[in-house]
């Protein structure tokens, strides 16, 4: 039960990486500025390494693997892009929904993270892209202030 629970975590993470890695590109399509669409390319790029990752460790579980996106993510990456379409301000408005996103993310790896039967080298890849998202939410709040 307790693998099958890890499991499901994983495939949630994935979904969510896959999610994070769609809406990135989507924003760097929208984005003008040169260093938010730079910006956007590289966390895309990282949270499909992250995505990666985690179906390693799902393989090695010899667990099955999500394929696809989420509702929830497909609803906000529609979101985004109604909103950008009725600004006036796209990249405050891109910015404010990467970090809506980031926020949740954020959310969510703490909430796998909270399961105290993770094996160590679950949780130090885990920890590792948590840290990493919380890091460019960090970065996001600092260019909203620019912007």
């Amino acid at each position: 039960m307790k693998e099958n629970k890890i499991i499901e975590g994983l495939n949630d993470l994935l979904k969510k990486n896959y999610d994070a890695e769609r809406g990135y590109m989507n924003a760097a399509e929208k984005a003008t500025s040169p260093t938010l669409v730079s910006f956007f390319k590289n966390k895309a790029s990282n949270r499909n390494t992250y995505g990666h990752q985690i179906k390693d460790i799902l393989r090695e579980m010899e667990g099955e693997i999500d394929k696809g996106t989420s509702i929830k993510g497909d609803i906000h990456n529609a979101w985004i892009n109604f909103r950008v379409m009725i600004s006036f301000d796209k990249e405050e408005v891109i910015l404010d929904e990467v970090e809506r996103g980031e926020e949740v993310s954020v959310k969510e790896y703490d909430d796998f993270l909270s399961n105290t039967e993770l094996p160590h080298s679950i949780r130090r890849i885990i920890s590792y892209q948590r840290n990493n998202i919380a890091g460019a939410l960090d970065k996001v709040e600092r260019l909203e202030d620019q912007y």
